[in-house]
């Protein structure tokens, strides 16, 4: 885990989700480093730093392209 960097970062629990599922069925590895720190007190997140997500310099295209795909998609109702 030493070699993963940042991609993303995401200031509640509630925002990684459906993104922790997609990444799951994909197959890719991947960590979010303070998650829990920030589902016991979500007041912290600024003073933490946000939820990074995590994953190998190999897999940044393919979770980019995951990422933009969600983005790109969001429609207010």
């Amino acid at each position: 885990m030493a070699t993963f960097q940042t991609i993303a970062i995401f200031n509640f629990p509630h925002e990684i989700i459906v993104l922790k599922s997609i990444l799951e069925n994909e197959e890719i590895p991947f960590l979010f480093q303070n998650e829990n720190l920030i589902s016991v007190n979500p007041m912290a997140s600024l003073a933490y730093g946000g939820i990074q997500l995590k994953v190998h310099p190999n897999d940044f295209d393919r979770v980019q392209q995951i990422l933009d795909h969600l983005n790109g998609n969001l429609s207010v109702v």
